[in-house]
């Protein structure tokens, strides 16, 4: 399961209105199950879908300090792993029946790239709300433990008392939006470098 924190001024409706507007149209269906904090959306084929084989995702977007976290579970799609083989099959055994699969191919190929098209989905929300994977207001501070005036992160000393706020200043990775305390050279969340 894949997950991005996202900081800002959202709301877990935000992301989950979104996500039932973009799939629930076409060969696919959207549900929205939950109250407030804690969404989850189903994205799956509709059940008379005219071409392409089944597939099945699940969203959950939650809230979380500063923002939201959004899950993306593993997509099940053997319907589609089985529609496709039934098409190379079928043009294996004569080319011209093709022709006859093309929508079924096309739609097949769509549900192969849902995962993409839901994060791309939540990328676009996430833009239009004005947050982002980038580090909150809260946490773009620093507390002076001497005097407890706040800093801008980034400042090697207080700016109040001059103090040393050290080494472990807070940032957002850059995949995930994850918040990393300074010392990981790796993402705990996605795994991806810290820079």
């Amino acid at each position: 399961m894949e997950q991005r924190i996202f900081h800002g001024n959202i709301t877990p409706s935000d992301i989950a209105h979104a996500l039932v507007a973009e799939f629930n149209q076409g060969n696919l269906r959207a549900q929205l199950f939950g109250k407030n904090e804690n969404l989850v959306i189903q994205v799956a084929s509709a059940q008379f879908a005219q071409s392409g084989g089944k597939t099945a995702l699940t969203i959950n977007v939650q809230a979380h300090k500063d923002g939201i976290l959004v899950q993306v579970g593993e997509q099940e799609w053997l319907g589609v792993a089985a529609s496709l083989g039934q098409t190379a099959l079928a043009a294996l055994l004569n080319p011209l029946n093709l022709l006859g699969r093309l929508d079924d191919l096309a739609q097949d190929v769509t549900n192969l790239q849902l995962t993409e098209k839901v994060w791309a989905t939540v990328e676009r929300a996430i833009r239009a709300k004005g947050a982002s994977k980038a580090i909150s207001e809260r946490l773009s501070r620093l507390t002076c433990e001497y005097c407890g005036a706040a800093n801008p992160v980034g400042e090697a000393t207080c700016l109040a008392c001059g103090a040393p706020l050290g080494k472990a200043q807070p940032k957002a990775c850059k995949s995930c939006g994850f918040v990393l305390k300074g010392e990981e050279k790796f993402c705990p969340n996605c795994g991806s470098p810290a820079r």
